[in-house]
């Protein structure tokens, strides 16, 4: 008895990968937000070609059944404008060299002609609205060069919007929380140029200023669920259904440290234990090298630090559970972090995912939906085309 009903489940789950290999072919995949541009830029690396390293390249996109990646221009408050462009040029760059693998779009109707095409449709999302400098005619400038959505501020505020971080930690010492006149100039500017408003890394009070604001759907480019982990960064319920109320998407970050509410206990402990042979290892190394190595050494403790697959598809089933399927997407943050769950090391590994939805029943719809189809409704009803 015990060997049959082995059988039989060796059977289920064989007939489950198969279902979720040919939906996962048949599926537009999308991810939201990846960070590998200021990777690219700072050591020179080409993500066209097989990387040993990082999350990102487009040999594992193409083998994880990527269609969508809009690549994360960041910077921190230091940066601005002029690094804004320079990523984007780096994009471009990479696009120029390697065009039988990937093309630049801007609209929902080139993504579906590029993805039939079996290339990946590159894309660009401004992470942090310090980098327009405050000035709409910058703002204009990037959206001109394919600016697909733009995160209003990242864990700085600007002059004219307030972050999470800072709501949370700094708020008494701010000029200003929520909006200013010209932060909500910057929403209604956003809107006519069909440059989707991201509400990622935002506090709340600019969260729901721009809400207010914006005529078109908005976006959560990454982030995971409060519900989970009291994280500033990961958005509470209310949050998330007055995203899908404007016909919006959040799109689930993979960070562990968002997923996961014991991970960042798990991390102090792994410091304090190896804490002394880093220190050594400094002496003679760099600080990177250092912290590979030890990386390296205690690979099955940083294995077990990363939050489980089935926490990910917790977040996602919490969110579709709120405000339905339509309403869901995914956002790695892939290359922006140090720790992704457990089976999902790469973007070659986003098979895992569907998969993991295949065995909790969800439908094929739903399925289609969260992997990519809630995207590009969302930018048809941001850009018009």
């Amino acid at each position: 008895m015990r060997k049959l009903l082995l059988a039989l489940s060796l059977l289920s789950s064989i007939q489950s990968f198969g279902q979720s290999t040919k939906l996962h072919d048949k599926a537009i995949v999308v991810d939201t937000h990846g960070d590998i541009m200021s990777d690219q830029i700072r050591s020179g690396i080409d993500v066209g070609k097989l990387q040993s390293g990082g999350n990102f390249d487009l040999v594992r996109a193409k083998e994880g059944g990527l269609d969508v990646q809009v690549f994360s221009i960041w910077c921190d408050a230091s940066g601005g404008f002029a690094m804004a462009n320079r990523q984007i040029d780096s994009l471009n760059s990479l696009a120029n060299r390697h065009p039988d693998m990937i093309k630049l779009v801007r609209t929902a109707s080139d993504l579906k002609s590029v993805v039939k095409s079996n290339r990946l449709a590159g894309m660009i999302g401004v992470e942090g609205g310090h980098m327009i400098e405050s000035r709409i005619e910058n703002l204009e400038s990037l959206a001109a060069r394919g600016m697909t959505y733009m995160t209003l501020t990242w864990n700085n505020s600007t002059p004219w919007a307030s972050s999470a971080y800072d709501e949370t930690f700094r708020k008494d010492s701010l000029k200003h929380v929520g909006l200013t006149d010209f932060g909500k100039q910057v929403i209604k500017r956003m809107n006519e140029l069909g440059v989707v408003v991201d509400l990622s890394h935002v506090g709340e009070t600019t969260f729901y200023d721009a809400i207010k604001i914006s005529t078109k759907p908005v976006m959560a480019s990454h982030s995971s669920a409060y519900a989970f982990n009291a994280h500033q960064r990961n958005l509470k319920d209310d949050q998330i259904k007055a995203i899908a109320k404007t016909g919006g998407v959040v799109f689930v970050n993979f960070y562990s440290g968002f997923l996961d509410s014991t991970y960042t206990r798990k991390q102090q402990k792994f410091n304090a234990d190896h804490g002394v042979e880093l220190a050594e290892l400094t002496k003679t190394s760099t600080r990177s090298k250092a912290q590979d190595a030890i990386n390296t050494k205690y690979s099955k403790e940083i294995y077990d630090m990363r939050a489980p697959l089935d926490l990910l598809i917790a977040h996602i089933d919490h969110m579709v559970k709120l405000v339905g399927s339509k309403h869901v997407g995914l956002g790695a943050d892939f290359d922006g972090a140090e720790s992704y769950p457990q089976h999902l090391d790469d973007v070659s590994d986003y098979p895992a995912i569907t998969e993991a939805l295949v065995k909790k029943g969800y439908a094929e719809k739903d399925i289609k939906n969260i992997l990519g189809n809630n995207f590009v409704r969302l930018l048809k009803a941001n850009k018009g085309k």
